[in-house]
């Protein structure tokens, strides 16, 4: 089991993270801006259940397969960066109504789910990010450390899921007062659009 003194060390650093606005923030305030807090929830909890998958991958070591294959890293990254760029064009090039008055939202909460597990787990960065990060906390002198992993993966998950809730929250907040004005609904799309096609872009050019 996990000493105390590690799990508090660990959770401090992992707000500090969760709580620096990244790509998976960035994702879900567009979407709570964009579509409503609902959506921006559904997309939240979605990149939570992407970390989950993440964290089984660490623990039974197919991210090390990824860390150690060039290949199956481009595949993976190019993979989730044309998933990104794909949804943003889309916001980009749609003309229907989003939420103006009450209408309806531009994506379901379950779509909006769906499409965030998948650009979470396409992304090979926060695979690695998990083999790093989590063995740095593992003390196999304290027990399993399968459970050590475990526990710390659901740390992770839950302090990221609170993150994004309290910016979803925020963002869907000023979503539904910015599009009362007609102008602010015309371009949100396009702005949207342009916040996925550049973390598309970003995750295209990172390195391993």
């Amino acid at each position: 089991m996990i000493d105390l003194s590690t799990l508090i060390a660990y959770i401090l650093i992992v707000l500090g993270f969760v709580f620096i606005p990244g790509p998976a923030t960035l994702l879900t305030m567009a979407r709570a801006a964009s579509s409503g807090t609902r959506v921006g929830i559904a997309t939240g909890t979605g990149v939570a259940v992407g970390d989950v998958i993440h964290t089984s991958m660490a623990i039974v070591g197919l991210s090390a397969i990824i860390a150690t294959s060039a290949l199956l890293f481009s595949i993976v990254k190019y993979a989730g960066a044309g998933f990104l760029i794909y949804l943003g064009i889309r916001a980009m090039i749609d003309k229907a109504p989003i939420g103006l008055n009450g209408g309806t939202p531009a994506i379901t909460a379950g779509r909006a789910f769906r499409q965030a597990v998948l650009t979470e787990v396409l992304n090979p960065k926060t695979a690695l990010f998990f083999l790093a990060f989590l063995p740095q906390f593992v003390r196999p002198e304290h027990g399993s450390v399968t459970i050590q992993l475990a526990i710390l993966g659901v740390v992770f998950v839950l302090l990221g899921l609170l993150s994004t809730v309290v910016f979803a929250v925020g963002a869907g907040r000023l979503g539904n007062l910015l599009r009362r004005h007609p102008a602010v609904v015309k371009w949100q799309g396009k702005v949207v659009g342009t916040i996925y096609c550049a973390v598309g872009v970003r995750l295209a050019l990172q390195e391993r």
